[in-house]
């Protein structure tokens, strides 16, 4: 006979451990994948102060792929600071010509 069927068998909960565990590793993993895009919204507000929801993100991502993403995100932070108007250039910053 061969001994291939008797690795698949459960017979104690110490057969079962590699099992749950694998269970645990796999629901972290899907958590994990669905918290990106709230991930993102959190990292971009505390950073940038803009306001995100997460379903966008997502719609984005899923209608534009990665780069529809970094697109918006870079029309968002254009946007901000434009708002802020323009910035000042001190005068002694410019580089001085040579005579």
């Amino acid at each position: 006979m061969s001994p291939l069927p008797g690795l698949f068998e459960i017979r104690s909960l110490t057969g079962m451990l590699p099992l749950l565990f694998a269970g645990l590793l796999f629901l972290i993993l899907v958590v994990s994948f669905r918290s990106r895009a709230t991930v993102f919204c959190q990292y971009l507000e505390a950073m940038t102060g803009i306001r995100l929801e997460a379903a966008e993100v997502r719609r984005v991502h899923r209608e534009r792929g990665p780069e529809g993403v970094r697109e918006m995100f870079l029309d968002l932070i254009i946007r901000e600071d434009l708002k802020s108007g323009p910035i000042p250039i001190p005068e002694d910053a410019s580089p001085k010509e040579k005579r």
